[in-house]
């Protein structure tokens, strides 16, 4: 019965993170995760996920939610996350909401992108280490433009 074609289990992209040919898991709109996930491949979310969220990749859908801590090489986040972000190098899409405190190394918050938390820059992100903030901030990008 499990012993199916694993061909459907994992697909091969061309991914630009990695530079190369390599694997990614898809978390489904209908999926909810109550627990850590840990992904070595690329990790697209677009369900659910109450706990913490490891990997080098994320990829986050616009209806998708994450309470708990996102650490990543490289994040785009596009739904909502509740909790701690770590992450080297991200991208906060339009319409995208962080409530909570955020460490990176590299940060763009495209316009209608927000964050409602700490900032903290830092030049060489441990993942390991917890994450400590210097300023508490409350940045919302619009698409309004200045008269």
């Amino acid at each position: 019965m499990f012993a199916g074609n694993n061909a459907r289990d994992k697909r091969t992209v061309v991914s630009p993170a990695s530079g190369g040919r390599g694997t990614f898991s898809v978390l489904g709109a209908d999926v909810v995760v109550t627990g850590s996930v840990r992904a070595s491949a690329d990790l697209h979310i677009q369900g659910r996920i109450e706990g913490d969220v490891i990997g080098g990749t994320v990829i986050q859908g616009a209806e998708s939610h994450i309470t708990g801590t996102l650490t990543a090489e490289v994040a785009r986040l596009a739904g909502a996350v509740e909790g701690v972000v770590r992450v080297r190098t991200l991208t906060i899409e339009p319409g995208a909401r962080i409530t909570g405190d955020v460490e990176y190394e590299t940060i763009t918050i495209e316009n209608g992108g927000s964050v409602d938390g700490r900032l903290k820059h830092v030049d060489a992100l441990d993942a390991s280490a917890p994450a400590t903030a210097i300023a508490t901030v409350s940045l919302a990008a619009s698409n309004e433009r200045a008269a």
